[in-house]
This record gives structure tokens, C-alpha cells and sequence, in this order.
């Protein structure tokens, strides 16, 4: 068969598992699996793969994204986050576009931080992203998975080495007051992880989905200690759930953060809370 018979193959397998994207996902692994740009690929179509090796690799890739339900991004090893590439293993949950969202309204507020701490950072795709657009002095991510702080180093290594990474539970063995706050928690119900997609549910890590019985719990933890690690008229910003927002807005409220805001994402649907530290005093 020639390429683009290889890639309706791959799609008509996928789409018969009902995958979403299946045309764009069968093209994403044939590209990986026979290392091949869209523009060779264009420009030739109808040439005979004869490649064995990158056969027996891509009915492997097919086989795994349907039958096992193991996302794209982990087959492949990258997402793009942000414009960048990020390394992904289920270490760490995988960047999606509504975190993007968060990013872009952070930088929207144009407060240009020169110190940002990114807690449960997961990938780094926050930090990392942040510290290539922000160009702060000072960046740090930290998350309790040692695993995810694996994959976080390297990407920090690839992308931008000036991100420093530790292990820390929350505040844990955070040290100093930063201008930006930022994190994006575990926050799912625990009853509402079992309903979750397959790709979700059995791939990608329950310690980074999990938000504990009404989805709050790193909410309340994260607020009721942020104020000792904000600078007088810093930033706090969540990502959240599409059901949170109020939920959050009253509990950064009631713990002295100012102008507090929800945004929605591109779906209509409530996407982030931030709001400030007082100005000239400690949000404690």
C-alpha cells in the first residue's frame, strides 16, 4: 500500500472504535512511526511503503490506541503546549488547550511577574511556558510525584533550563513570596473519576486527577496558605472545573484576595479564577 492508503487504514481501524480525530490521529502516528513531514508526505502520496520496520511499528501503535485506549501523546511521547514541544509519559497528565487558556489570560493581565511558582506542575508545561514568554528572574514548579518531576526536569532541560523544579507537597519545601501563584490542581471528584474516558480513567495519573470528595480539596489548600508566599499585589490563578468557579471565587474571597474574576473557555464553560493579594500588606 502507499502512504496515503496506509493512513485511511489507520483511520477506518480507529474510527471503528469510535476515536474522535481519527484521520488527524492515523496521521500523527504514521508520521512518528515512519518519520516523515507533512510536506514529504504531500509530495509523495502514492510512494510504496515498503519500510517493514515502520509497518510492524505503526499496526503496533493502532493496536495499542484501540484496543488498550492508550492516548495519542503517550504513544508518541510529545504535545504541544503553548507553540512548544513537551515530552509526556502517564507520569503526568497530558497538556491540553484549555490550560492554554489560563496561560493566555495570566499574560493577558499584563503584570509581567519577575518571580512564579507553579504548584502540582506536573510536565512543567506551566512553568516552562510561562518562563519562555514572562522571562522572569525566578521560576519554579513543584509537584509531590517524583516521577512527574522526572519528566518535568527534562523538559525543563530541552526548553528552558532557568526553571527549577522541586519536590514539595503544595508549600511544602517552598521557600520565599512570589508575584504569580499559579496551579493547575487535581480537582475531579473522586466518584467522577470512574466515569471519566477510558484514555483518562486507565492512562493518565489519578494523583493528578483527583480533586477528593466535592473536587475542592487543593483548592482550600492552596488558598488558605498562598497568601504567605504572595508579594503585596500578587496574582493567584487557577485553573479549575467547568462547575467550580463561584466555588473558588467565595473561597479566595473569604481569605482576603481582591478582585477576584472567573473566565470561561472557548466552550462557554468556566475555565479559571484569579484574583490579588492587597496591596501593601500581606494576604495572610
Amino acid at each position: 500500500m502507499n502512504r496515503r492508503e496506509w493512513i485511511l487504514y489507520g483511520q477506518e481501524k480507529m474510527e471503528k472504535y469510535q476515536i474522535e480525530n481519527a484521520s488527524g490521529e492515523a496521521w500523527y502516528l504514521f508520521s512518528h512511526c515512519f518519520h516523515i513531514s507533512r510536506e514529504d508526505y504531500l509530495f509523495g502520496m502514492t510512494e510504496e511503503v515498503v519500510d517493514q520496520k515502520g509497518i510492524q511499528e505503526y499496526e503496533e501503535m493502532l493496536k495499542k490506541r484501540t484496543k488498550e485506549r492508550i492516548p495519542l501523546q503517550y504513544l508518541i511521547g510529545t504535545q504541544e503546549f503553548m507553540g512548544y514541544p513537551f515530552m509526556v509519559t502517564p507520569d503526568v497528565l497530558i497538556p491540553r488547550q484549555d490550560t492554554e487558556i489560563v496561560l493566555e489570560e495570566v499574560i493577558r493581565q499584563g503584570k509581567h511577574p519577575k518571580k512564579i511558582l507553579d504548584l502540582c506542575t506536573g510536565s512543567g508545561c506551566i512553568a516552562i511556558s510561562l518562563s519562555l514568554i514572562l522571562k522572569p528572574d525566578l521560576c519554579i514548579g513543584t509537584d509531590i510525584s517524583e516521577k512527574a518531576l522526572k519528566v518535568a526536569k527534562a523538559n525543563g532541560e530541552n526548553l528552558s533550563p532557568m526553571v527549577k523544579f522541586i519536590k514539595s507537597d503544595l508549600f511544602e519545601n517552598v521557600e520565599g513570596t512570589y508575584d504569580l501563584i499559579i496551579s493547575n490542581p487535581p480537582y475531579i471528584r473522586t466518584k467522577e473519576c470512574k466515569q471519566l474516558m477510558p484514555e483518562v480513567r486507565n492512562h493518565e495519573p489519578m494523583l493528578a486527577l483527583d480533586g477528593k470528595e466535592d473536587g475542592l480539596y487543593f483548592y482550600r489548600k492552596i488558598i488558605k496558605k498562598a497568601g504567605h508566599y504572595l508579594e503585596a499585589g500578587g496574582m493567584l490563578a487557577f485553573e479549575i472545573g467547568y462547575d467550580q468557579g463561584n466555588d473558588v471565587k467565595e473561597l479566595m474571597e473569604t481569605q482576603g484576595f481582591v478582585s477576584v474574576e472567573i473566565k470561561k473557555d472557548l466552550a462557554g464553560l468556566d475555565r479559571l479564577v484569579f484574583g490579588f493579594a492587597k496591596e501593601g500588606e500581606k494576604n495572610v
